[in-house]
């Protein structure tokens, strides 16, 4: 069930409780009974300060383990910026400065949420019974643990629409090639790669110490462990669980531990492929990480032993125009017609700008509020001038800014990790205890996004990164920022709160933490789910080899072809291996044939070009970066990292064209 506030003007937390304790008497008045119109602002907030510590000084449940003054102080001062900032929402909505947006849920009938999520990952054709590449394709690449969370939803389903409607469905034999329709559905051990590319028999995955430059580093501050563990994105996360823990549940009273040397420091080393950032895909191959991710969080929760929920959003409404509480799909379009190809939106752009610039090392930044009346007045002045360039940005003050910057991502229609998602991310901290789990269903989560939302989400993240590394000037440490910004990124409008919110507060709390310290692995795709595309990209194309052959007409043509032609093509053997030709259509020497070794990198290709092109090259490219993209073959479109080994990125895609452009932004 979803916990909720007592009227229309206050807010809901999102987090999911499905066994809820009974509600304690007295508790949830305390907090958000109506304080008389009476009394003013600064009264009002201090009753419910007062309130606030009441409800954090009689706690039911006892401390898991006792505590120093100064940790219960941290702790008590942290939930009371929480549960302020909360209070600060409400105020806004109650003033109506906030306009209401509607969410409105679909109840959950019985085999909808299978048939839903067998959508969702793109295998709609079983349900459909019809026999469609795409769905055959992605069927054929999925891992042992990924393949039986697709059976267990998909026995589910037709189990429910036997019972229903009593319909001959497809069998679950006749999708997998199985004898058994009623299989079991326990993980199954899969060795990792080890270094060398030899899958070791039996070994579990190693987390060991490292020090290299050639990786992906979320470091932390001084004085943290010096202990760096590994992650290996060569197996996927559902495979690499061999052993099912008895429980993950952190008790109810859990604490976090405060202090950001308390996260650990990971790393992703590069494979040979190098690493591959979000933005470095084809959004159609992208849209095929989405399905995998959703297929891979399934699997690795039913590892876990925990149940993925989802919330069913019937349908958001939002304003069709102007700049806060505008879907960002919506908000783009129109940002697009202004600046082509944005992919964060100009207002939102313009904010993070406005505070990296003059409120960084402001005091207090996000947890001292500006103005309520001056965050009115700027709100609506920015809706009728933002566009007409006529807005004088130097007016705005630092915490007014950070305020109209909290009300851009409170009142987007839908919350931007999704509501759909929300409980997700609720439960992988409520129901996982160790932070290298936490982090790896968080990373599928942000895969899973939709692009506007996880562009936005990053651009915000990297604000937030800097206001902690400021943290000597603005005060500002890694738990006070996720404190605050937890309220405006999982609270969305509804009826009533409870205690059951302030024990989520902490987690939710933790959730930011992760993101913003972890933010550079949870933006890079994992390499397992690449490999994934690319099978799924040669099955469909094999597929459709195998249909074109059963055309009649097609067929002849080729027979036609075979006889007309004279002179026999050189010779598959006459061309060296591992030579490409790369093309570079903005340099003065377009194109240019490479011969690759086993220490070929994608940047030296570049520096070759530019060597032979310093004094050529097209005014077009001047200032920008240039990359070498993977075009065609198994993969849509791969901007190459710079340190991937390209003779063997050419072996698994021997039939790409290699060609030297912008990155794109």
């Amino acid at each position: 069930m979803t916990m909720e506030m007592k009227d229309s003007g206050s807010v809901v937390l999102t987090a999911y409780h499905p066994h809820s304790p009974a509600r304690i008497p007295g508790v949830e008045q305390s907090f958000v009974q109506d304080i008389p119109p009476s009394h003013s602002p600064a009264s009002r907030k201090s009753l419910s300060r007062r309130r606030i510590n009441r409800m954090l000084s009689n706690e039911s449940v006892p401390p898991a383990f006792s505590r120093s003054n100064s940790q219960a102080s941290m702790d008590s001062t942290s939930m009371e910026d929480f549960w302020c900032e909360v209070e600060s929402i409400k105020e806004s909505r109650e003033d109506g400065s906030e306009e209401a947006m509607l969410l409105e849920f679909k109840p959950a009938d019985e085999g909808e949420l299978e048939a839903e999520w067998l959508q969702d990952v793109g295998l709609s054709t079983l349900i459909s019974g019809a026999e469609e590449e795409d769905g055959q394709a992605l069927l054929s690449t999925l891992t042992r643990t990924q393949a039986a969370a697709v059976q267990k939803r998909y026995n589910t389903y037709t189990q429910t629409l036997r019972k229903k409607n009593k319909h001959t469905v497809r069998d679950v034999r006749d999708i997998f090639g199985t004898s058994d329709s009623s299989p079991t559905f326990e993980t199954v051990p899969v060795s990792p790669v080890s270094p060398n590319g030899i899958q070791l028999p039996g070994q579990k995955p190693v987390w060991k110490s490292v020090s290299s430059k050639s990786c992906l580093d979320c470091g932390i501050d001084k004085g943290s462990p010096s202990i760096t563990e590994e992650l290996s994105y060569d197996v996927s996360f559902s495979e690499s669980i061999t052993v099912l823990p008895k429980t993950q549940e952190w008790p109810k009273n859990q604490r976090f531990k405060k202090e950001d040397s308390a996260l650990p420091k990971f790393i992703v080393r590069k494979s040979r492929f190098g690493l591959t950032e979000v933005g470095d895909l084809s959004p159609e191959d992208m849209k095929k990480i989405r399905y995998l991710s959703l297929i891979e969080l399934t699997a690795f929760y039913d590892a876990l032993g925990v149940e993925l929920k989802r919330n069913r959003v019937d349908r958001v409404r939002g304003r069709e125009n102007g700049l806060f509480g505008v879907p960002l799909t919506v908000l783009l379009e129109n940002d697009q017609k202004k600046v082509p190809g944005v992919k964060v939106p100009l207002i939102f752009q313009k904010l993070l700008l406005k505070l990296e610039e003059t409120g960084l090392e402001t005091e207090g930044i996000l947890r001292v509020p500006g103005s309520a009346s001056r965050v009115k007045n700027l709100h609506q002045e920015l809706e009728a001038k933002f566009y007409e360039d006529t807005f004088d940005w130097d007016q705005v003050r630092n915490n007014d800014a950070a305020g109209l910057l909290k009300m851009f991502i409170r009142e987007l229609p839908s919350p931007l990790f999704t509501v759909e998602y929300l409980p997700a991310f609720i439960t992988l901290v409520e129901k996982i205890s160790k932070i290298k789990l936490q982090l790896q269903a968080l990373h599928l989560l942000i895969m899973l996004m939709p692009e506007a939302n996880r562009d936005t989400a990053r651009a915000f993240l990297q604000f937030l990164k800097k206001v902690v590394a400021n943290e000597g000037k603005n005060k500002m440490n890694l738990w006070n920022v996720s404190m605050i910004v937890a309220p405006n990124l999982f609270i969305y409008k509804g009826k009533r709160a409870n205690q059951q919110e302030m024990q989520a507060a902490a987690t939710t709390a933790h959730i930011v933490r992760l993101l913003i310290r972890y933010q550079d692995i949870l933006w890079t795709v994992p390499s397992f789910l690449i490999s994934q595309v690319r099978k799924m990209n040669e099955a469909a194309m094999n597929n459709s080899k195998r249909q074109l052959m059963f055309d009649k007409g097609v067929r002849k043509l080729l027979r036609r072809k075979t006889m007309e032609r004279e002179r026999p093509e050189r010779p598959e053997s006459d061309i060296p291996e591992g030579v490409i030709r790369v093309y570079a259509p903005l340099h003065s020497k377009v194109s240019m044939a490479i011969q690759l070794n086993s220490q070929t990198k994608a940047k030296d290709i570049l520096a070759r070009f530019h060597c032979e092109n310093s004094h050529g090259s097209s005014q077009n490219m001047r200032g920008q970066i240039q990359s070498l993209h993977e075009i065609g073959g198994n993969i849509g479109q791969h901007c190459l990292d710079p340190d991937a080994f390209m003779l063997d990125v050419y072996r698994a895609n021997p039939h790409a064209e290699w060609v030297i452009k912008p990155k794109a932004s």
